[in-house]
């Protein structure tokens, strides 16, 4: 793994071939087929849970060093946010008890036989859970929490960029007990994940990445009936209807250069109208110069830099995309100077973006904000949902009930109201082609379940 700051090698992990990812495939089947996991009561399985929430939580500073060394997150930004994947599954340890695993529906009466007719919800099986680079702890979470307490068995696959939080959450699996071959743990490119999305043995594909992935993955999943569960892409919108104050929305739009852009559900179009487009533009100025680029472990750092040199050439591709095409560059757009190592890119800004164009049309993944004029606040939110993907989005106004109103009208997963707001304790995932399925809280479980029919006779 290379140190995205200092270009460096941080650290080797191993690399699965084929071999290894048939042993995790036959461990996880195994341990479904013959082992005890699937046969738990939902509060045995509980009781892991809240030991590896505690897990996570004695491993938080290795956690955040690394999340910091493999994609220059901000330091302390890693280790706040690292708060969340205990309760991630702590969250799904109390579910154990309220959950309808089981449904009872009212007799049923077959001529004068009595009958007890139930709806049970069953682990799916093996799961394969593939997560990204930009999250991994986090999103490992999402996925293992619920399947676990699902009863399914797993086979946790991180890309190369970031392998060391898939091994750190295996060891903590480990040290709680689970028992062997529930949690299984490979590092792998994409040759060998797709490996893990063609095999019989795996039941299900949880998935988060780029939508490209999305598709291969899903149709894979289709040609042999796989169920999946795909976060993808986003190109979310933050919609400024005319009442709202332009120094407050740059505030919250700042949140486009924290994590450098690597955040799938950023807010990086901003809808306005034409007679309030300068005045927003000019506030975002302000909170897109004069950042303080460099270290994620200096304290005085508010961006890192890319996780990957590849990324760095991609946004920077976007950045003369965007120029080429017409859009207007505010600010930004270079890589910082005075620093000669490392994936740095400044937070950049453009201006008077056509809605069709690229950079306002595909995921840049990089600290990148457009910002679109409408003609009026009814196209303003016409252009919102003008792109291939709706994964969150935001509307800025002082009218609760308006804010509504125009949320019901957002062809997205997420819409938060005056800032960046998704909650991981009611649901996660996009309309489009942002994904199929949705993570977290309660609608996080079901997709790791099959729903069974069961019809029998009363005494």
């Amino acid at each position: 793994m290379v140190d995205p700051t200092t270009e460096h090698v941080a650290y080797r992990a191993p690399a699965a071939g084929p071999a290894e990812v048939d042993l995790a495939i036959a461990a996880a089947r195994a341990a479904f087929d013959d082992g005890p996991w699937p046969k738990m009561e939902p509060g045995e399985r509980a009781e892991y849970l809240r030991a590896i929430a505690a897990g996570v939580r004695r491993r938080t500073d290795d956690l955040a060093a690394l999340w910091s060394r493999e994609t220059g997150a901000v330091h302390s930004e890693a280790v706040a946010a690292l708060a969340t994947p205990p309760e991630i599954y702590e969250f799904y340890a109390d579910l154990a008890e309220s959950f309808p695993f089981v449904e009872h529906f009212p007799d049923g009466d077959d001529a004068g036989i009595r009958l007890l007719r139930l709806l049970v919800r069953e682990p799916v099986g093996v799961v394969g859970a593939i997560v990204p680079w930009n999250g991994t702890t986090p999103m490992i979470a999402m996925k293992a929490a619920p399947a676990l307490l699902a009863g399914c068995t797993l086979v946790v696959k991180c890309s190369p960029e970031a392998p060391g939080a898939g091994q750190i959450m295996a060891e903590i699996a480990e040290d709680v007990g689970l028992p062997p071959g529930v949690w299984n743990a490979i590092t792998a490119d994409r040759e060998e994940s797709e490996l893990l999305v063609r095999d019989s043995r795996v039941d299900k594909v949880t998935f988060t990445g780029s939508t490209t992935a999305g598709r291969r993955i899903g149709s894979i999943c289709g040609q042999r009936i796989a169920r999946c569960t795909l976060e993808l892409g986003g190109k979310s919108a933050a919609v400024v209807l005319n009442d709202y104050d332009a120094a407050a929305v740059a505030r919250v739009l700042a949140n486009t250069w924290h994590w450098a852009g690597q955040v799938c559900a950023a807010l990086t179009r901003v809808v306005v109208t034409r007679s309030r487009h300068d005045e927003i533009v000019n506030a975002l100025h302000g909170e897109f110069t004069g950042v303080t680029i460099g270290d994620p472990f200096d304290v005085a750092t508010q961006m890192g830099p890319l996780s990957i040199a590849r990324q760095r050439d991609r946004v920077e591709g976007y950045i003369r995309t965007g120029i080429d095409e017409g859009a207007m560059l505010v600010t930004g757009g270079n890589r910082p100077a005075g620093l000669e190592r490392g994936y740095f890119i400044e937070p950049t800004l453009f201006a008077n973006v056509d809605n069709a164009s690229t950079i306002a049309q595909q995921e840049i993944f990089g600290p990148v904000l457009a910002v679109i004029p409408a003609d009026s606040e009814e196209q303003a939110v016409a252009l919102a949902n003008q792109s291939a993907y709706g994964l969150n989005a935001s509307i800025f106004t002082n009218d609760t009930d308006r804010a509504l109103e125009v949320a019901r009208r957002l062809r997205s997963g997420s819409v938060g109201h005056n800032g960046f707001r998704t909650d991981w304790t009611i649901a996660f995932g996009g309309f489009k082609d942002s994904g199929i399925g949705r993570e977290c809280g309660r609608e996080g479980v079901y997709p790791f379940l099959e729903p069974k029919t069961v019809v029998l006779e009363g005494k």
